[in-house]
């Protein structure tokens, strides 16, 4: 696709200045059927540029859809001058930003791809699942989606670095409407936002059950709209991978952004409540929260070798045993940072949502690590608790500290066994107290991995694909907020 960028480029880049360029080609295709009828497939694509540069002291940003010489020396020319326009009145020295000299090819592994099955094959395996949902009066609604993205970067430098990437992301999703006697309740797979999202072609569906999900997710759906409310109280609570995925998000991720932390980003539920002085011993959870940023594990959905910075991706702990050891920044907030924190180490993980995008610090794969716990020994432990599945509400403040978060489904445990079901579970806390209340960690077991297709941030707004995996977790005297008849 970017075969001609290289000479195009070399022609028209400024050689008085720093710059990079990313140039994305992005394709889209949701198929959905919902009560047995297809909708009219979504396709979109799309291709273009974002240049940076980086002279007299300021750093300018530009983006075009023209690829020709003509299109490419205008980008570059716009943003040298946004570059000279900011000149003296930035907090840094972009020119003491690190050389981007790297160099290499990230692949997505694929094992099955899409094209494999055509067009009509996918819409009927989707109009099967949606069927398997139906067949029940109880059922008031049903559909069966699958989103997929194909992905092409190009990055370069004029420090002389280079880097490809593809990928291909896959995201199925099943869910199911229950009605019985003036109850509604709604199951999914995975979410109502898609949670089970990975890269890779077909076989992703194999990995999430895809071809049976539609009658599970009925079934369940009507025995939640018969279940009681769940009660509330001081108890223990058992978090399930697809409810830990948004405690992960909403509770380590966001906080640990480092332009939230510098006070620079402030769109859509604030700042962070984490400072800079707390890194290297600011215990952030029990001894037994170890979270990883992980751009390695192939499947995962933002695995990649390269960030938008073009900075080699590596796996790095941010809590280890416990206590805050790095925040989610790239290049350009850590050199703010480091006027203050000489020492904070940060992680490549700037990202773009799109080529009309600069890249912001960004989750990319946030995980919590394993532990030793299988799931019958959690349950055997708890007295009273509920275990809670799969996120559909969230509400948190502007600090990213304090947090209500509810799930689909629900069941409670009493004396150590899976009791009955329950309806509308949810649950509150403070973030800088809640996982210190970590009792017991999963192991391998109990791991599953999910992610999100829609994590927004910034002012333009940016949305983009972010993994997160864990094990289950139990946690100690949670506030579980009891549901309403």
């Amino acid at each position: 696709m970017f075969d001609a960028l290289d000479s195009l480029t070399q022609r028209v880049a400024p050689t008085d200045a720093r710059w990079t360029l990313r140039a994305v080609d992005e394709s889209t295709e949701t198929l959905t059927v919902r009560q047995d009828i297809a909708e009219a497939p979504q396709r979109s694509r799309e291709t273009g540029v974002m240049v940076s540069v980086a002279r007299a002291g300021g750093l300018g940003h530009a983006a075009t859809a023209d690829l020709s010489e003509s299109g490419l020396a205008d980008v570059f020319e716009r943003a040298g001058r946004m570059a000279q326009a900011v000149a003296g009145r930035m907090v840094f020295d972009p020119a003491e930003l690190p050389a981007v000299t790297a160099k290499g090819r990230y692949e997505g592994v694929v094992q099955r791809p899409l094209q494999a099955m055509g067009l009509g094959e996918r819409l009927a395996l989707l109009r099967e699942v949606c069927a398997q949902a139906g067949g029940d009066s109880r059922i008031v609604d049903r559909q069966a989606s699958l989103l997929t993205v194909q992905f092409e970067q190009l990055l370069l430098t004029s420090d002389g670095g280079r880097s490809e990437q593809r990928w291909c992301q896959t995201m199925p999703h099943v869910q199911a409407t229950a009605h019985v006697a003036g109850v509604t309740q709604t199951r999914s797979s995975a979410g109502q936002y898609n949670g089970w999202c990975q890269q890779g072609g077909l076989e992703v569906l194999e990995r999430a059950r895809f071809a049976t999900e539609g009658a599970r997710v009925a079934a369940e759906a009507i025995e939640l709209a018969m279940a009681p409310p769940c009660p509330g109280g001081t108890m223990d609570v058992l978090l399930m991978p697809d409810q830990m995925m948004l405690q992960i998000h909403e509770s380590i991720g966001h906080p640990l952004e480092l332009d939230r932390i510098l006070g620079d980003e402030r769109n859509f539920a604030g700042t962070s409540f984490v400072t800079l002085d707390m890194f290297g011993h600011y215990a952030y959870g029990s001894e037994l929260l170890n979270v990883s940023y992980d751009p390695t594990r192939p499947e995962q959905i933002a695995s990649f070798g390269f960030d938008d910075e073009g900075e080699p991706a590596q796996r790095r702990l941010l809590i280890e045993n416990g206590i805050l050891k790095r925040p989610l920044g790239g290049a350009v907030s850590l050199a703010r940072a480091r006027t203050r924190r000489p020492d904070l180490e940060g992680v490549a993980t700037a990202r773009a949502s799109s080529w009309n995008r600069a890249p912001i610090d960004r989750m990319s794969n946030l995980n919590i690590e394993p532990g030793d716990a299988s799931l019958d020994a959690m349950i055997a432990s708890i007295e009273l608790g509920v275990m809670m599945r799969t996120n559909v509400s969230w509400s948190i403040d502007d600090s990213r500290n304090k947090f209500q978060f509810g799930c689909e489904a629900g069941r409670m445990i009493r004396r150590g066994k899976l009791a009955e079901r329950v309806r509308d579970p949810s649950y509150r806390g403070i973030s800088a107290t809640f996982w210190r209340s970590l009792a017991m960690v999963g192991d391998a077991s109990t791991f599953e991995v999910m992610g999100t297709p829609y994590c927004g941030k910034g002012e333009p707004s940016q949305v983009i694909r972010v993994g997160h995996a864990s094990p289950a977790c139990k946690f100690e005297r949670v506030a579980v907020v009891g549901a309403t008849s």
